[in-house]
C-alpha cells in the first residue's frame, strides 16, 4: 500500500471514530467522492476492516458491496441459494471459491421484507430453518452439495468472473460447466478438483474461454484424452498451468497435444501411472517455457528427464515422486532450478544429488523425503555449492550424518529454514554447526531426532536471534535447559515440544518471561508440567491463540483458568486426556474466550449449560474414555 492510501486509510478509520463520538454531524463524508473510498476500501487489508467500515452509514454500506470482488463458499450450507443471495448484494464479483470440505455461514444478514411489500428473504441465521421447512413441504431432501442449478446461477450473476474454484463439488457435472463455459468467457482461472466433470464440458471451456490461464484437473475422472485434447486446441495460446491427477482416461495421446499447442504452459503437474516417456517428452520439446513440474509417474524413465534437461533450460522448481533414475540431466541443463523436491526416490544416490548440486548452483529450496540411498556426501555437494539456499527439509533420511549438516553450516550462510524428521544419524554436532553457521535462522522444526539434545539447542539460543518458530516433537533429549537459552535468545512466536518429557515448568516459565510476542503453544504430552507454568503464560503471553495442552497429567482448572482469563485472544485450545481439568475448567474456557473457535476436549466434560452457551461456532472432539 503506497503513502497515499495509507493516508486515505487513516481518515476513514478516523472519521469511523468520529462518527462514533459525533452522532448526527457529519463533516467528512461530504468531502469524500464515492471513487476515493472505493479505493480505499480496495486497499483495506482484510475483511474485519472492511466489515467495520461498512456499518459507518448506508453510504458506506453500498459502496463497500460495490468493492468487494471475491466471494467463498461452503458446500454444506445450501451453496445454491447462498450464490443468488450474494448475487443480490455483491455485484461486481470476479473471484469464486466453493469447496464442499468447508462450512461457512452466510457473511451478512440479507434482508426482511421491506414496507414496498418486497417478498423475504431469509438472513444468515434463519437460513437453515428456511431451507428445511420449504424441503418439507416439497417432500424432497434438500442437497447441501452445488448442483448445475448453482453454477447456473454463477454465471447468470457474475458476468465478469475470472477466477473459479470448485473444489470437490461431486454433484456439478459438463451441463454446469458449460454453462460457465458460455457465459463467462473472460475466466482465467478455474480449479475442477474432484469434480466429476466429462469431455463435454472440458471442450465448451476449449471453446468459450479461450483467455483461460490456470486450469486444475486432478482427480477429475470423467475426463478422458478426447476432452483434454479439445482444450489444448482451444486454450493452447494462453494456458500458463495444468494440474492432472488420477485421471485414469488421460494418455500420452493429450499430452501430445498439450506439447504441440500450449506453448505458453509454465506449470505442469502429473500424477498417473498411464503417462510413459512418450507423454513427458512431447512436453518438454513443445513447451519450453516450462519453470515447474511435478511428476509422480512411475513409468517415467530417465530418457524423459533428460529431455526435461535439455529443452527446459527455465525450468525452476522440480519435484520427483518415487522416480528410480538419475538427476545428471537436470543439473546439466536446468541452470535456472531453485527448488528441488525429492520423495519416495529409493534409487536415487549421492551421485544425482551432487549433479544436481553441481549444475543447479541457484538452489534455494531442497527437500529430501524417504531417499534412503542419499547420504552424507550428497548433502556435503550441497553445503559447498548451493550458498543461496533458504529452505532445507530432511525426511526419513537414515544415511545423511552430522558432516552433512556441518557443510550446510559452512556454505549456507542464508538458510532461514531447517526441517528434520527422523535422521536418525543427526545429533547435538550437526545442530551446533547450523546454529554457529546460519544465525539468520528462523525456523527449526525436528521430530524424532533422539541423537539431539540441549547441547544443540542451547547453540541455537546462543546463536540465533531472529528465530520465531521452534518445534522439537519428541526429541527426548530436550530438557529445562535448552528452552532456558532459547527463551533468553530468540523471540519465539511459535513453540512445540510436544512430547518432550525432561521439559517441565522450569523451561515453560522461562519461554513466559522471554517470549511475550508467543501466539502458539504445544506443551501436549509433558507430564511434569504443572499450574505454575500455565500461571505464568497467562500473565507473560497475552497474545497467545492456539493453545495445546493435551496428555498433560498434572495440569488442574486453576491452571487452565489462569491461562484462558489473561490470553484473551484465545482462538483453539485442546485439551484431551487431562484428568485435573473438569467441565468446570471447560466453562471457564468457553466464557473467558470470545474469540475461542475450536475446542477439543471429552464428551463427558462439557455440560449442556457449556453447549448451550458455545453454541455452533466451537467444534468439539468427542473422545470417551
Amino acid at each position: 500500500m503506497n503513502l497515499h492510501a495509507h493516508i486515505h486509510t487513516d481518515i476513514i478509520q478516523t472519521y469511523t471514530l468520529f462518527v462514533a463520538k459525533m452522532r448526527g454531524r457529519d463533516y467528512i463524508n461530504p468531502a469524500l467522492p464515492d471513487e476515493l473510498i472505493l479505493e480505499i476500501f480496495r486497499l483495506l487489508d482484510s475483511k474485519t476492516r472492511r466489515d467495520a467500515c461498512s456499518l459507518v452509514c448506508k453510504r458506506w454500506l453500498n459502496l463497500e458491496r460495490l468493492s468487494r470482488d471475491t466471494i467463498r463458499v461452503g458446500a454444506s450450507s445450501h451453496p445454491d441459494l447462498q450464490i443468488k443471495l450474494l448475487a443480490r448484494r455483491f455485484v461486481n464479483i470476479r473471484n469464486v471459491y466453493v469447496d464442499e470440505r468447508l462450512s461457512i455461514s452466510l457473511p451478512v444478514q440479507f434482508g426482511r421484507r421491506r414496507r414496498g411489500g418486497d417478498p423475504f428473504v431469509p438472513t444468515s441465521l434463519n437460513l437453515p430453518y428456511a431451507m428445511e421447512k420449504s424441503e418439507s413441504e416439497g417432500g424432497e431432501t434438500g442437497s447441501y452439495c452445488l448442483s448445475d442449478a448453482g453454477l447456473a446461477a454463477i454465471g447468470d450473476c457474475f458476468t465478469s468472473l475470472e477466477k473459479l474454484s470448485l473444489i470437490w463439488c461431486s454433484n456439478v457435472t459438463s451441463a454446469g460447466l458449460q454453462s460457465i463455459a458460455k457465459k463467462c468467457s473472460s475466466l482465467r482461472s478455474l480449479d475442477l478438483q474432484g469434480c466429476y466433470i466429462g469431455d463435454q464440458g472440458i471442450g465448451a471451456l476449449g471453446k468459450c474461454c479461450t483467455q483461460l490461464q490456470d486450469l486444475n484437473l486432478r482427480f477429475c475422472e470423467g475426463l478422458t484424452d478426447a476432452g483434454l485434447i479439445e482444450l489444448a486446441v482451444g486454450c493452447g495460446k494462453t494456458l500458463k498451468s495444468l494440474g492432472l491427477a488420477a485421471c485414469a482416461k488421460i494418455s500420452d495421446i493429450s499430452l501430445d497435444a498439450v506439447g504441440s499447442h500450449c506453448k505458453s504452459l509454465e506449470t505442469l503437474s502429473l500424477d498417473s501411472e498411464f503417462i510413459h516417456n512418450t507423454g513427458v517428452l512431447a512436453v518438454a520439446k513443445g513447451c519450453r517455457l516450462l519453470k515447474v513440474l511435478k511428476l509422480q509417474c512411475i513409468n517415467v524413465t530417465d530418457e524423459a528427464l533428460q529431455a526435461v534437461g535439455i529443452f527446459c533450460s527455465s525450468l525452476e522448481l522440480l519435484a520427483l515422486f518415487n522416480f528410480r533414475r538419475s538427476l545428471c540431466a537436470i543439473g546439466k541443463g536446468c541452470k535456472k532450478l531453485k527448488s528441488l523436491t525429492l520423495s519416495d526416490c529409493y534409487f536415487l544416490s549421492d551421485t544425482g544429488l551432487e549433479a544436481v548440486a553441481t549444475g543447479c548452483s541457484e538452489l534455494v529450496h531442497l527437500e529430501v523425503n524417504g531417499c534412503h540411498n542419499i547420504g552424507t556426501s550428497g548433502l556435503e555437494f550441497v553445503g559447498r555449492s548451493c550458498k543461496c539456499l533458504s529452505e532445507l527439509a530432511l525426511l526419513y533420511c537414515q544415511k545423511i550424518g552430522n558432516h552433512a549438516l556441518s557443510e550446510i553450516g559452512k556454505g549456507c550462510k542464508h538458510l532461514q529454514a531447517l526441517h528434520l524428521v527422523d535422521c536418525s544419524s543427526i545429533g547435538d554436532d550437526a545442530i551446533c554447526s547450523i546454529a554457529a553457521g546460519c544465525k539468520n535462522l528462523k525456523k527449526l522444526h525436528i521430530r524424532r531426532c533422539y541423537e539431539v539434545g540441549n547441547k544443540g539447542i542451547i547453540a541455537v539460543g546462543e546463536n540465533c536471534q531472529f528465530l520465531t518458530e521452534l518445534s522439537l516433537r519428541f526429541c527426548d533429549r530436550v530438557g529445562d535447559e535448552a528452552l532456558i537459552a532459547v527463551a533468553q535468545g530468540c523471540p519465539l512466536q511459535h513453540l512445540n515440544v510436544s512430547g518432550c518429557h525432561q521439559i517441565g515448568d522450569a523451561g515453560i516459565i522461562a519461554i513466559a518471561r522471554g517470549c511475550p510476542q508467543l501466539t502458539y503453544l504445544d506443551v501436549s504430552v509433558l507430564q511434569h508440567l504443572r499450574d505454575t507454568a500455565m500461571a505464568e503464560l497467562g500473565d507473560g503471553c497475552p497474545l497467545l491463540k492456539d493453545v495445546v495442552i493435551s496428555h498433560c497429567r498434572q495440569i488442574t482448572d486453576v491452571g487452565l483458568g489462569h491461562l484462558v482469563k489473561k490470553c484473551t485472544l484465545l482462538e483453539s485450545c485442546q485439551m484431551v486426556y487431562c484428568p485435573g481439568i473438569t467441565a468446570a475448567g471447560v466453562a471457564t474456557v468457553i466464557s473467558c474466550c470470545t474469540k475461542i473457535k475450536k475446542v477439543m476436549v471429552e464428551k463427558w466434560k462439557v455440560s449442556q449449560r457449556t453447549k448451550r452457551r458455545a453454541g455452533s461456532v466451537i467444534s468439539y472432539l468427542c473422545v470417551d474414555l
